[in-house]
């Protein structure tokens, strides 16, 4: 892969960024940094730094893939549909481990970086009577 300038910007807006962004959020940056970058540039960039571990790629509540930062561990997320709000569920959590448990009799492993559980968080409940 040719290093370009273009995916300097990409690498400068990843490197000012913490927590979770969408394509399409990191497009926007890096085209506000720099008007030449195209999309294809920063999902072949990203695909590369995922491959070194730099980033990890997810799925939103609404099914749109997001990236995650220099994650220290994988984790899932809860989202609340009703305010936005969002949660991790980090590996050694109650939920993480209830979760993984669920499918052990299958033989299977659950990825917990791919893992969206969405819902209504308990304030939004309580204003709604649901």
């Amino acid at each position: 892969m040719r290093w370009t300038p273009q995916r300097q910007v990409v690498v400068n807006v990843l490197a000012a960024s913490d927590g979770h962004l969408t394509g399409a959020d990191l497009v926007e940056r890096c085209r506000a940094a720099d008007a030449q970058v195209i999309p294809s540039t920063v999902y072949r960039t990203l695909d590369v730094l995922e491959e070194f571990g730099l980033v990890r790629h997810a799925h939103g509540a609404g099914g749109q893939e997001e990236y995650h930062i220099q994650p220290a561990t994988p984790h899932g997320h809860r989202y609340c549909d009703r305010c936005g709000r969002h949660w991790n569920i980090e590996p050694s959590s109650r939920e993480a481990r209830a979760i993984a448990n669920a499918f052990r009799g299958d033989d299977f492993a659950v990825d917990l970086s791919h893992v969206v559980i969405v819902g209504r968080c308990a304030t939004c409940r309580a204003a709604t009577g649901a």
